[in-house]
């Protein structure tokens, strides 16, 4: 897959595209599902297949005070994207205050059409774009007329075991719950996130039960407060057995503080501060408590690391 960030260097979408536009959050299976109908018509029209995408959530920049934290950041997005092998060119597009206030007539015949030459444009049926989100399929399908695309609108995948479809929406949700299994179900892979390992208080040594420090950006969302077993994932793609607290530490800190990702790697002893990290969430073994000593703290991180071993097995 190739990315750009300049829509103009894709030379070889001159005889046409197809292509498919989103912010793409999470590329969970509803948005598989899209890629999927778009290579396969692509191929059936020996087309290339591009994704439109974007370099933040429009929310961040259309509602700030109320736009969502993320399932995926940009590198993640587009490592997922070029992952699943269905995409050719990936187009990120800077979503800015302009990019906002662009009628949806104009961001498709001077972007989509004039510049990326797309002849199929593929989105689910609940797909809206350009200013105020007046843009929806009815009104590709008439773009489309005039134009010279085709249009497709996909019907929502259903999410199995719940009420309604695929969305972020329902998958934030899920996380943040620490329902991660029911999240691995609808991103067809375990939730992830992604940080650098700083120092912390060591109190973990001190216990017994070393822990790094993952600090995640803020706009990406961690799961709801409590004890997970999952994989670390260091800068050189080794995966090794984690327990994993999330939560405020209220054994030794105020409730107020704000929630901390703390990774206890199994049967490892090294230094990884300053290291790139991903973990990977797949079971929540029980929520956050507070203790009554620092020895029954540790009592319990023994039974949440044997848990870990047996989740993990």
């Amino acid at each position: 897959m190739e990315i750009v960030t300049d829509p103009a260097d894709v030379p070889e979408l001159a005889t046409g595209s197809a292509l498919t536009i989103g912010a793409f959050d999470g590329v969970h299976r509803g948005h598989q599902a899209v890629l999927a109908e778009t290579r396969r018509l692509a191929d059936h029209e020996g087309l290339p297949t591009v994704v439109v995408t974007f370099d933040r959530h429009p929310a961040s920049v259309v509602r700030p005070e109320s736009a969502p934290l993320l399932l995926t950041d940009v590198a993640q997005k587009l490592e997922i994207l070029d992952a699943t092998g269905l995409v050719d060119w990936a187009v990120l597009v800077t979503f800015d205050a302009a990019r906002a206030a662009e009628e949806a007539g104009d961001f498709v015949g001077r972007l989509l059409v004039g510049t990326l030459g797309a002849r199929l444009v593929v989105v689910g049926e609940d797909f809206h774009f350009g200013r105020g989100r007046k843009g929806n399929v009815t009104l590709l399908r008439t773009l489309g007329a005039d134009l010279g695309f085709d249009v497709v609108g996909l019907g929502l995948v259903p999410a199995q075991g719940l009420t309604g479809s695929v969305s972020s929406t329902v998958v934030r949700r899920l996380v943040g719950a620490g329902d991660v299994e029911g999240a691995q179900a609808l991103l067809g892979r375990p939730y992830e996130v992604r940080g650098t390992v700083v120092d912390g208080d060591h109190r973990g040594r001190q216990l017994g039960y070393p822990t790094a420090n993952v600090a995640v950006p803020p706009e990406i969302l961690l799961p709801g407060e409590g004890i997970y077993a999952g994989w670390y994932v260091d800068g050189d793609g080794c995966e090794r057995a984690t327990a994993m607290s999330v939560g405020r530490r209220l054994t030794f800190h105020d409730a107020g503080e704000s929630p901390v990702l703390e990774a206890h790697l199994l049967d490892f002893d090294g230094d990884l501060y300053g290291r790139a990290a991903r973990v990977r969430f797949v079971r929540r073994l029980r929520g956050e408590e507070r203790f009554a000593s620092a020895d029954a703290l540790v009592s319990q991180m023994a039974l949440d690391v044997e848990a870990t071993r047996r989740c993990l097995a």
